[in-house]
């Protein structure tokens, strides 16, 4: 029996130092459109909600001691494309408008095609192809019954 009645995400948040920052940068040069209330960012992911709230606020609503912001954070947000070319072409705009390319675009160990960038806080995003999946009429991902992959 699941925990929750229903399998599905509402809001993923993450803690930032500098919020009008990184809201300008999800604004200006990854194209999302802010719809947050007074005192936090938050944008609409189609289904789900990517919010933006200072690091120290967020640790203490969770009632957990702030971890330090340099190094990886072990977890990564990921875009799935729907072709080779449009992971390319994404990349080629994000290294055109400056951003950090942590791993260039390549031929996945998993049998995908796969690279990743950094937000100025360096947040791991993730934009791949996967060819062993396939999307619904709104764009999120449906796996294979019964597989992994």
């Amino acid at each position: 029996m699941s925990v929750f009645p229903e399998h599905r995400l509402s809001i993923i948040t993450l803690g930032v130092n500098d919020r009008a920052a990184m809201t300008a940068f999800y604004e200006d040069v990854i194209g999302f459109k802010n719809v947050g209330p007074e005192g936090m960012s938050m944008f609409d992911m189609g289904g789900f909600i990517l919010g933006l709230w200072e690091a120290d606020k967020l640790a203490d609503d969770a009632g957990q001691a702030p971890r330090p912001a340099e190094g990886f954070r072990n977890i990564a947000l990921a875009y799935n494309a729907r072709s080779i070319e449009e992971v390319d072409g994404i990349f080629a705009r994000l290294k055109e408008a400056g951003v950090e390319i942590t791993t260039p675009p390549h031929k996945a160990f998993w049998g995908g095609y796969s690279g990743y960038f950094a937000d100025p806080e360096g947040n791991a995003w993730e934009v791949a192809f996967n060819p062993f999946w396939k999307f619904d009429e709104a764009g999120r991902v449906v796996l294979p019954t019964g597989e992994t992959a």
